[in-house]
């Protein structure tokens, strides 16, 4: 998992200047939160297309899990901003995408291109430009995460994790917990972080209970 650098946001963007209309990549089990990095290897005819339309364009596309069945879509993503772009010999393009803001979909816009794109709004989630949150107290969410990553033996290099800042240490733990992807679902449409801090630290005991309460009931 690549993390964030320090104050990598700390600039400023302004919501009014976000595209109402935006290209939209689905993708399947893949929940993409504000302040986090996300590589990506394009190889489709359609997300090629998609990639170098938004990288010529401003660079800015949107990111939205696929629901189980049909061909709908959560109405919560991540827009995401084209940080690292390379064309590889066999035509594939390897990108980085850079989140900014969630968005809430409004509705679909027909056009005659390969790839989907959307109307929607951001108003619902200033917080994630707003870099004047106040600190929330996080240092149980943190103790119980290492011990929740340790128990499904993932390592996280935690020294430079706690040079992020606090709202990226929240999003980032939300993106690479395992835990399922609508509870990461559920986390991207928590509005504020104090809220997601609390939802995401009562998911991790749930995980932590239902472990320890398994390995005690083996014989």
């Amino acid at each position: 998992m690549s993390l964030p650098q320090r104050g990598f946001f700390l600039y400023s963007y302004s919501m009014k200047k976000f595209p109402e209309i935006i290209p939209v990549f689905p993708l399947s089990g893949v929940i993409y939160f504000p302040q986090t990095n996300l590589p990506l290897n394009i190889f489709e005819t359609r997300y090629l297309e998609l990639v170098n339309d938004a990288y010529n364009k401003n660079k800015l596309m949107g990111m939205v899990q696929s629901k189980r069945f049909g061909n709908t879509l959560y109405d919560i993503g991540c827009l995401g901003k084209i940080s690292d772009y390379q064309k590889s010999k066999d035509g594939r393009i390897i990108i980085n995408l850079t989140g900014v803001s969630r968005f809430r979909i409004l509705k679909e816009i027909s056009n005659k291109k390969l790839y989907r794109e959307f109307q929607v709004k951001y108003e619902d989630f200033e917080e994630d430009v707003n870099n004047a949150n106040s600190e929330i107290n996080i240092d149980n969410l943190m103790k119980k995460a290492k011990i929740f990553f340790k128990k499904n033996g993932l390592l996280l290099n935690w020294r430079e994790f706690e040079r992020l800042d606090q709202s990226q240490k929240i999003n980032t733990l939300a993106m690479i917990a395992p835990i399922t992807n609508e509870e990461k679902q559920k986390l991207l449409e928590t509005i504020s972080l104090e809220n997601k801090v609390s939802i995401l630290e009562s998911i991790i005991d749930f995980y932590l209970h239902e472990n320890n309460f398994s390995s005690q009931t083996v014989q």
